[in-house]
C-alpha cells in the first residue's frame, strides 16, 4: 500500500487540506483532486473510485469528504482501515465539521496526518497516541520561550524603575511647592502603583501606599487576597502601564486601521483580539459622583461535592472607601453587620481599634489627619473579613448532575437549588462536553443555554433567581461519554446582599458643619466556585 496523498475536500472540489507523501509534483496532485469530485457519482453503495492510474478511496464527513488519494496496487483493506482511523483523528482536532472549522485547524490536521501516514505507509497508531505525539514539547521551542519570557521581565524591570524615578521627582516637587499635604498626594499616588509598602499594611496583606503618622495618607487598596500576615509583595495593575506623564498612547496606529478596514472591503473577514478583563462576570463600577463612596464586597471561593459535601467554602470581604474632596476626608465612618460569630473582622492598623470594638465605628487614630482623596480603583481599604464553614446550609447555591448511558446517548440531567438567603442575579452554570461534531440536544430547560464549540462547553444561564424560581432543571443528550466528562462545573454569579450583613449607618464628621453626603454598594461575587 502506498498511500499518495490525504486530503479533506469539500463536495463543490474544493481542497481545504492536504497532505502529500511521495515525491509527486504539485501540478499532478492538483489535477488529481481537482479529477475527485467529478468521479463520484450519487448513489452509490461504495466508497471508492478508480482510474486509470490511481484510486480514491473516501468517506463522507458531513459536507466533506475525506479523501486518501493510493496507487491501484494498494490494498484495498489497509486503505479502509487508514481512513477510517483518519475519520476519528478529524473531529479530535475539527469539532466543527464545516468549510470554517477545518481552516482554521488545518496545521493541527497536517500535523495529525504526519503521525498516521509516514511515507505513504500507515503507522500502528491509535488516536490517543496521535495526540500525544503531537502535543510533545521541542527543546527549541522551550528555550525560545525562555528567552522571550526573560526579555519581557527586562523590559518590565526597566518600567518600572521609570515610573518609580518617575513618582519620586513628583514628591520632590511636592515637598518644595506645597508642603505636607502635596506630599500626602503623592504619597497616595504611589500606593496605587504599589511601589511602596509601609507600616499601613504589611501586618495585614493589605497593599500600602505611605506611612500614616507621617502624614502621608493611608494610600491602600481593597485587596483581599489573602489573610496571611505576610506582605505578598505583588505589583499592582498599574505597574503593567506606563503613567500617562510619560507620554505613551495605546492603541492601532491609522495606518494599520486603514490596512483593517482595505481587507473589510475586499470581503476579508477580520477578528478583532478583545482580551477579557481580570474578572469578566463582574460588571465596572460607575465612578463615584458623591462625595463619599462606600463599597461592600464580598468573593466566593466554593467547592463543592458531585455526590455531595461541601470541599471547601471561603468568603473574604472588604469595605473600601473613595473620597472626592480632601475636605470631606477627615471624617469617621459608623457601621453595623450581622451578629454571625463566625465572621472575623480585622481592621487597617492605622484605624482606631478601640473605637472599633466598643462603637463600631471606623476612624484614624490620629484625628488631625484626613482620608486621602482620589484612590483609584476599589478605593481605600478600611476592614476585611473571612468567613469558612463546612455547613451546606451556607451555601447559596447547589448543583446536582446525574449523567446516565443509554443505548447510543447519554442522557443528562442537571438541576439547581438555590437558598432563600439570597437572590442571585446572571447566573451562568457552565457543563464541559466530550468533543462533538455538533451541539448537544437540549430536551427540557429552565431558562436559556448557549454551547461553545470551541472550549466544549455548555453554558446554562438564568437571568434572575428569586423565590419564584429557587429550583430549576435541564436535560440535554450526548453521544455516549464517559460520566466524570461533564465535570468540573463552573458557576459564577452575583447579588446584592452579603454574608456579613455590612452597612454603614453614617458619616460623622469630625469638624464643625453638616456630614457630607455618601452613598454606599453592596456586591457579593464569586471568585472560584466549582462542583467537582
Amino acid at each position: 500500500m502506498v498511500v499518495l496523498a490525504a486530503s479533506i475536500v469539500s463536495k463543490s472540489g474544493k481542497v481545504l487540506v492536504s497532505r502529500q507523501f511521495v515525491d509527486m509534483s504539485r501540478i499532478r496532485i492538483e489535477g488529481l483532486l481537482a479529477a475527485f469530485p467529478k468521479l463520484v457519482g450519487s448513489g452509490k453503495q461504495h466508497t471508492y473510485v478508480e482510474t486509470e492510474n490511481v484510486r480514491y478511496v473516501y468517506q463522507p464527513i458531513d459536507v466533506l469528504y475525506l479523501l486518501l488519494v493510493t496507487n491501484k496496487q494498494s490494498n484495498i483493506l489497509e486503505d479502509l482501515d487508514t481512513l477510517r482511523l483518519l475519520s476519528k483523528v478529524v473531529p479530535e482536532y475539527s469539532p466543527s465539521l464545516d468549510e470554517e472549522g477545518i481552516c482554521k485547524n488545518a496545521f493541527e490536521l497536517i500535523f495529525a496526518f504526519d503521525e498516521v501516514i509516514s511515507l505513504g505507509h500507515k503507522e500502528n497508531v491509535t488516536v490517543a497516541q496521535v495526540k500525544q505525539y503531537c502535543e510533545m514539547e521541542s527543546h527549541e521551542e522551550r528555550l525560545h520561550k525562555l528567552v522571550l519570557q526573560s526579555k519581557i521581565n527586562e523590559t518590565r524591570d526597566v518600567m518600572k524603575k521609570k515610573v518609580n524615578e518617575i513618582e519620586k521627582s513628583k514628591i520632590e516637587r511636592g515637598k518644595t511647592d506645597k508642603g505636607g499635604y502635596s506630599s500626602l498626594q503623592s504619597m497616595g499616588s504611589m500606593g496605587s502603583i504599589g511601589k511602596m509598602d509601609s507600616g499601613f499594611g504589611n501586618d495585614s496583606g493589605i497593599s500600602s501606599g505611605g506611612n500614616f503618622g507621617s502624614g502621608s495618607g493611608f494610600g491602600l487598596t481593597s485587596d483581599v487576597d489573602s489573610f496571611s500576615t505576610k506582605s505578598k509583595g505583588r505589583p499592582s495593575a498599574a505597574v503593567g502601564a506606563p503613567a500617562k506623564g510619560m507620554g505613551m498612547k495605546l492603541g492601532k496606529s491609522q495606518k494599520a486601521n486603514q490596512f483593517l478596514e482595505s481587507l473589510k472591503a475586499e470581503g476579508e473577514l477580520i477578528v478583532e483580539d478583545v482580551r477579557p478583563t481580570a474578572n469578566s462576570s463582574r460588571a465596572a463600577a460607575p465612578p463615584p459622583t458623591d462625595p463619599i463612596t462606600l463599597t461592600t464586597e464580598e468573593k466566593l471561593n466554593v467547592t463543592l461535592k458531585r455526590d455531595g459535601g461541601v470541599s471547601n467554602f471561603d468568603v473574604q470581604g472588604t469595605l473600601s472607601l473613595q473620597v472626592l474632596n480632601q475636605d470631606d476626608g477627615f471624617i469617621q465612618v459608623q457601621i453595623e453587620s450581622g451578629d454571625n460569630p463566625e465572621i472575623k473582622f480585622k481592621t487597617h492598623p492605622n484605624i482606631n481599634k478601640e473605637l472599633f470594638s466598643n462603637e463600631n465605628i471606623l476612624g484614624s487614630k490620629d484625628p488631625n489627619r484626613p482620608f486621602p482623596a482620589g484612590q483609584a480603583g476599589d478605593g481605600l481599604g478600611l476592614l476585611k473579613w473571612r468567613l469558612q464553614s463546612k455547613d451546606e446550609s451556607d451555601v447559596p447555591l447547589t448543583i446536582n448532575c446525574w449523567p446516565s448511558v443509554s443505548g447510543n446517548e447519554t442522557y443528562v440531567s442537571i438541576e439547581y437549588e438555590a437558598s432563600s438567603m439570597f437572590d442571585l442575579q446572571n447566573v451562568v452554570i457552565s457543563v464541559p462536553l466530550p468533543a462533538l461534531r455538533e451541539a448537544p440536544s437540549v430536551r427540557q430547560i429552565d431558562g436559556e443555554w448557549r454551547y461553545d464549540s470551541r472550549n466544549s462547553v455548555l453554558e446554562w444561564s438564568i437571568l434572575l433567581i428569586d423565590d419564584s424560581n429557587r429550583s430549576g432543571s435541564m436535560e440535554f443528550v450526548v453521544p455516549p461519554a464517559d460520566t466524570s466528562a461533564f465535570f468540573p462545573i463552573s458557576v459564577r454569579f452575583s447579588a446584592t446582599s452579603t454574608f456579613s450583613n455590612m452597612k454603614v449607618v453614617s458619616i460623622i464628621p469630625l469638624r464643625n458643619g453638616s456630614a457630607p453626603k455618601f452613598s454606599q454598594r453592596t456586591q457579593l461575587v464569586t471568585d472560584n466556585y466549582q462542583i467537582v
